[in-house]
């Protein structure tokens, strides 16, 4: 494996995948971190003499050219914060060039093998060497992370290096206790690493809308809160294995309802063993985040992925607070995996400073935890 530094990339025009995939509001970026997570590797390549042709995705389009998922907005915050151009879709005299939306190509995201390569090839024709930096993207086979590194001399980018630095660091002898939290809204999105994590974990908490298939596997009444029924068996085997494992599985023992799924529904707190039927689950209640908290704060070793309620409700954002904070106090190393719990914390006003580590990649960190192998990883050498 070629490391970053080993590259001579002086004179030299680099394709750097980065991850770019950030969230956006009626067309304004409502947070940063993966532009600002991808900058180290960007600055070292233009110190150095390259050039760069930058590839990356936004949402998922499906092939299709949609104004609404361009990344023009994304080349205008990248020049802000570079503080040089940045020329989009065609060259101009900037030293750096970020292509469209690569996901506005079918054939960046195609099953098919031949249809992928045959996209990679044209991406190849823009550079001489190629850099992988977009670790939020390394869990899929994709044309611009998989293929085409294939077709270039290569190396993983700063990034991509700390992040399996860290993922490394969970999984490879951990310092104990070692805690994991788990969020979000979907059971079936965590069946995998819930299962291979119980093997490995002393502590395991689990919040946000995925509890209540928990908790109806317990045998509680959830009211009207989201529930994936199906699931409700393998979920009863799962809290069997921590139970055998000696694994402390924490799940909450209040909860904050509301009649609707709305921004200013009335908020109740309630015990779990006396939800209303008509009422939804959407947050952990205080006595349950205290209770999480706790527990992280005897770990040295924590890892959280996915908020505890709708923290996008001032009403409902309580319990991902209360366990964002617990994370500061972490003796240890903590870190935030991606998505919505790192969208989470930076709007509830912490700093990624407070954090030993927030991942860009919450698909792909779970998938490394899942212990599956990632088509960018593998493309890379890592």
């Amino acid at each position: 494996m070629s490391s970053l530094a080993s590259l001579d990339v002086a004179g030299k025009r680099v394709f750097l995948r980065c991850d770019l995939n950030v969230p956006l509001k009626n067309g304004v970026i409502t947070d940063d971190g993966r532009i600002r997570a991808s900058l180290p590797t960007i600055q070292n390549l233009l110190e150095r003499g390259a050039s760069l042709v930058i590839g990356a995705h936004l949402g998922r389009p499906k092939g299709e050219a949609k104004p609404e998922l361009s990344l023009l907005p994304v080349a205008r915050k990248l020049s802000e914060l570079l503080g040089e151009p940045v020329d989009f879709q065609t060259q101009g005299s900037a030293k750096i060039l970020l292509l469209e939306n690569l996901r506005f190509n079918n054939a960046e995201t195609s099953k098919d093998d031949s249809e992928r390569k045959v996209f990679a090839k044209e991406l190849a024709t823009y550079a001489d060497l190629y850099v992988g930096d977009g670790f939020g993207a390394v869990h899929r086979k994709h044309a611009s992370v998989y293929d085409l590194p294939a077709l270039l001399p290569s190396a993983p980018g700063f990034l991509i290096q700390a992040e399996v630095e860290v993922l490394k660091k969970l999984t490879q002898s951990p310092v104990r206790p070692y805690g994991v939290v788990l969020g979000g809204a979907k059971v079936s999105d965590k069946i995998g690493v819930i299962s291979n994590l119980l093997s490995k974990v002393d502590v395991m908490a689990i919040g946000g809308g995925m509890v209540f298939t928990f908790l109806a596997a317990s045998g509680k009444e959830i009211g009207s809160s989201l529930v994936e029924k199906d699931l409700i068996p393998t979920v009863k085997e799962l809290i069997e294995t921590a139970r055998s494992k000696g694994v402390t599985l924490v799940l909450p023992t209040d909860i904050v309802v509301a009649p609707e799924f709305e921004i200013d529904a009335t908020p109740t707190l309630v015990s779990v063993n006396a939800i209303p039927q008509d009422e939804m689950g959407l947050d952990i209640g205080p006595e349950s985040a205290a209770a999480f908290s706790t527990e992280i704060k005897k770990c040295k070793t924590v890892f959280w992925n996915g908020p505890m309620g709708v923290f996008e409700f001032p009403n409902f954002a309580h319990g991902t607070k209360v366990i964002a904070q617990a994370l500061t106090e972490v003796q240890g190393i903590s870190v935030v995996g991606g998505g919505d719990s790192a969208a989470a914390v930076r709007a509830l006003g912490f700093k990624d400073s407070d954090f030993g580590y927030i991942s860009t990649g919450g698909g792909a960190s779970l998938e490394y935890l899942e212990g599956k192998v990632l088509p960018g990883l593998q493309a890379l050498g890592l």
